[in-house]
Parts: C-alpha cells; structure tokens; sequence
C-alpha cells in the first residue's frame, strides 16, 4: 500500500510502497477514508517533541488525523466489525490502568500517540492499524460518515475537549484563542456552539476572516498593535473567562494567560516548539494574586466522544466547515512544507490514498 514515510528528519518526505498492516489479537486494521493533515505532523518530520516521547524512528509513517471503515480485526476484539465506519483518536489507551478505567483514556498510563511514536505507524497511509480496538475505534453513528467526520481529528476533538471539559466553557463567558490555525479555528467553532463570545487574535488578516466566519465576535491583528493581550481586555471589559493558547510558544501562550481576568481560566493545547522545548515563563504571582486557573488539554476520551458526534450530528457543530480543501497522498508533503511559513488556513484533509 501507499504511505507518506519520514526517511529522515527535516528531509523531503516520500510516497512509498508499504506491507499492509495486520491486526493484533487486540487490534483492527481501518481503510482511511480521510486523514488531516496537521501541524502536530510537522513538528513530527521536523524531529520536535523528543521531550515530549513523541519522536519515532524513522523509518516511520506520519498521519495522526484518521477516520476510516474497519477491514479487519483481530480474534480478541468483541465489540468491533468489519464494515464499520469508525472515528480513531490519535491518543490510543490501553483500556486497563486506573486512569482508564477512571474515563481519563485520553492521558492513559500507557499511552501511545498514532503517528508520533514507534509503535504505532500513521495514518497517511491506505490502511492503519489500531490497538486495542475495543476501546481505541469510536463507531460512527448512522447520521454521521466517515467523510464527514474527516474534519474532527485530533485538532476538532481536542479542542472539543478543551472547550467542553477543561476550559468548561459556558454560556456568555469572553474566551479569547490565541493562534487561528485548525486547532485554533475548532476552538473558535466549538467555544461560540456552546454559547460563548469569542475573540479570534492572530497574524493573518485570513485566518481572522474565518474565525469570523465560525462565530467570532471580535478579532485582533496582533501584528498591527502593540499589546494583543491589553486590546483583548479592552474588549472584554476587564479581561477574558477563559483564554486558549492554540499554538504552543511563549508569545501566544503569555499573550493568552494576560488576556484574562480575575478568576480566568487558561487553557493549554499547543505544544512548544525546539526553541521552547516544553518551558515557557509564566507569571506566577499573576496567578496567585488573580486565582488564575492553568490547565493542559490532549485529546479527547474515546469514552466522550458521544457528546461531540451528538452535537455534529444535531448541527450544533460541523467539522467540515473547518475543512478548507482536499488532496491527495501525494499532495501530503507539499502541505507539510507550507505549514514551515504557516501558509495554511483551516484543515486540509488527504481524503485520496490510491491515485
């Protein structure tokens, strides 16, 4: 089969022929009918995150963003068929630590990251195999396929996650993200469906446009003003509920964190870059003397995403108008290689792995 395979880290990447994957006793094989194409995987060819684990070696295929239809299954699976159109976080759980069985898969004990770490090859590929399918394949539900469900990887559903558990964003609360990119965008989509006012703040005057377009209610140019965070405040008389870095570097997330008010609640999704390496300075004593709250978000519970595919399902919320085009496998490194200038809005998807 045909797979976008990391050679070397930093170097073109390659369509090659790949083996099949075959099912684990535990484990399904999925055809992709859809992968995204991410941030997370170019910090992932660029060889970042090695403080983080999630450095594999190469060779390895990338792709962290699947949904697909399951092809085959291993003899231990109970609860999974062959034919199933199936939705696959990229935080695979193993079902049986006490975080797991206490519904925090997402941060499992063992957990292993789909495309990021050697044990388990990606997603941009023809088929991708899944372990511990029991817990790890969501089955779609009948008003949802799995073309469109291509749009609530990693990106949608962790900030689902973000907005919906750890920011728990409410009705009428000021939540301001930090960087537009997809998880961003999603942050935008997910936080304004569940009854928030949203304020957008990037660099690209486009990617503001589509916040707007997904329930903004204000925008900031940060790269027209001097302090993002102080225009943020003006805006929210006083300072945000909930702030959102989407990006991961110490600009965006400061940024975030003085964008609240007294009693606000940050939320971290982005992940740092090599310059960072997983350490940014933070205002500690802003934290005690306003009881700020800061607090991570990956992923999202397979046992959770009932309440995500629900609101899709019901129109509350709709992955594909995040989707800003769709390519084919060969198309997937020439992608990557323009998310390095962050010439990319919204959520490509690779939805074509045969041409």
């Amino acid at each position: 089969m045909q797979a976008v395979v990391l050679e070397e880290f930093q170097e073109p990447l390659e369509v090659q022929e790949v083996d099949r994957p075959e099912p684990e006793p535990h484990g399904v094989v999925a055809k992709v009918e859809g992968c995204g194409v991410c941030r997370s995987d170019w910090h992932c060819w660029q060889g970042d995150w090695d403080w983080f684990g999630y450095r594999p070696d190469p060779p390895h295929i990338l792709g962290h963003e699947p949904t697909g239809t399951v092809v085959d299954v291993g003899d231990e699976v109970e609860n999974i068929e062959e034919g199933q159109e199936i939705a696959i976080p990229f935080n695979f759980a193993c079902g049986k630590c006490s975080l797991c069985r206490n519904g925090r898969e997402n941060i499992c004990e063992n957990h292993i990251g789909l495309g990021f770490m050697n044990e388990a090859p990606g997603a941009f590929a023809e088929e991708v195999h899944i372990p511990n399918g029991d817990i790890n394949a969501v089955p779609l539900p009948d008003g949802i396929d799995a073309e469109t469900a291509a749009g609530c990887g990693c990106r949608f559903m962790t900030s689902y996650h973000g907005m919906a558990h750890q920011g728990d964003v409410g009705n009428g609360e000021d939540v301001v993200v930090h960087g537009c990119g997809g998880i961003g965008l999603s942050a935008v989509h997910i936080a304004n469906a569940l009854g928030a006012n949203v304020i957008g703040v990037d660099l690209m005057d486009e990617k503001l446009a589509r916040a707007e377009d997904l329930g903004a209610v204000a925008t900031v140019n940060a790269s027209e003003v001097d302090d993002p965070a102080a225009e943020v405040r003006d805006i929210t008389n006083g300072g945000a509920d909930v702030s959102v870095d989407a990006l991961g570097i110490e600009t965006t997330c400061r940024n975030a964190v003085d964008s609240l008010g007294k009693g606000g609640r940050h939320v971290q999704i982005g992940l740092t870059t090599s310059d960072e390496q997983g350490e940014i300075p933070l205002p500690t004593d802003e934290f005690v003397a306003k009881e700020i709250e800061f607090v991570g978000s990956l992923g999202l519970q397979p046992s959770r995403y009932s309440e995500m595919l629900d609101m899709i399902e019901t129109g509350k919320l709709d992955p594909t108008a995040l989707v800003e085009d769709t390519i084919d496998i060969h198309q997937v490194p020439e992608e990557l290689e323009a998310m390095t200038e962050f010439n990319t809005v919204g959520i490509p998807v690779c939805n074509d792995f045969s041409s």
